[in-house]
């Protein structure tokens, strides 16, 4: 299997924190690739990545929209 490189290009938010593990929005390039947004649970301590997903920034800008007109 191929290694997955990765860099955090901009830490925008930790969402939530629990047992050592934080799920961030950050912005990250994945593979030396134009960085992107990404939602995603990180265990900085254990070096360890967990699953997410990641956006364009047209993507988040959709959500963005979403989320201000749905009730929460």
């Amino acid at each position: 299997m191929a290694e997955i490189k990765y860099e955090v290009t901009e830490r925008i938010a930790v969402l939530s924190e629990k047992s050592g593990w934080t799920k961030e929005l950050n912005k990250v390039s994945w593979n030396s690739r134009e960085p992107k947004y990404d939602i995603r649970d990180w265990n900085h301590e254990q070096g360890k990545i967990g699953k997410g997903t990641t956006m364009t920034s047209e993507e988040i800008l959709n959500l963005k929209e979403v989320l201000n007109v749905i009730e929460l």
